[in-house]
């Protein structure tokens, strides 16, 4: 407002506007840059990697997703209803571009979220335990309204990490969302946890209110990158 009232006076004299007029219009613009500053801070907190969005995402790409339901999810109707979506499929085909798409989304619609690579979070929670500070993190995990977990099953986990990701995964079942990617089918998640009680544990809790979406085709970016040698050549 005190970076914008004397323009806006001038206009309003210039214009013949009322104080009334005047005053909304600059009641408007306060509004308005106080919404753009929270959607910044609530971006800067989740720490996306890089902002991607539906917009920018290539459904001929996997002609197989339902692209109506991708939309819908879109709408983070799942977030209110404490639900998850488990994104599987082969690396490469954009799994990673829809969940940080859907974090974005929820950013805007207002809903605290926290984007995590899966050996990062690990990392972080067995940190927080040796340093003695783990109820502090999970309490601190539990605060946001959506979790993208991104690339589970890259890196096969030792049993205390598994223990680690487990309780946190889990204590989040019908205490809010997540959103996981994955380049294993929900068979091979054992290689991830090595133990198969734990893993069918966790996938009970998963896949009990989620949205299951199914990548197969080629990496978009083996593609990309083949279309760039054609055209070099």
């Amino acid at each position: 407002m005190r970076r914008q009232y004397a323009a806006l006076a001038r206009e309003a004299a210039d214009r013949n506007r009322t104080y009334e007029e005047f005053l909304l219009t600059l009641l408007d613009l306060e509004l308005q840059q106080r919404d753009t500053n929270v959607l910044r801070e609530r971006m800067r907190r989740a720490g996306f990697p890089e902002v991607k969005t539906l917009d920018t995402f290539d459904f001929t790409v996997i002609p197989s997703l339902n692209k109506p339901k991708v939309l819908a999810l879109g709408q983070c109707e799942f977030i209110r209803r404490k639900e998850n979506v488990l994104l599987i499929g082969n690396p490469g085909t954009g799994k990673t571009h829809l969940a940080t798409a859907l974090g974005v989304l929820a950013c805007q619609v207002g809903f605290r979220v926290k984007f995590w690579r899966a050996s990062t979070l690990v990392n972080e929670l067995i940190a927080a335990q040796q340093e003695h500070r783990l109820g502090k993190f999970e309490k601190n995990f539990a605060k946001a309204q959506l979790v993208v977990l991104d690339e589970l099953g890259f890196i096969p986990l030792q049993r205390p990490a598994a223990e680690l990701l487990f309780q946190v995964l889990s204590a989040r079942h019908e205490q809010g969302s997540l959103v996981v990617t994955s380049n294993l089918e929900f068979k091979d998640w054992t290689r991830v946890f090595g133990d198969e009680t734990l893993t069918a544990a966790l996938l009970d809790r998963l896949t009990h209110h989620a949205e299951i979406l199914a990548f197969a085709g080629e990496s978009y970016r083996f593609r990309q990158s083949l279309r760039r040698r054609e055209s070099e050549a």
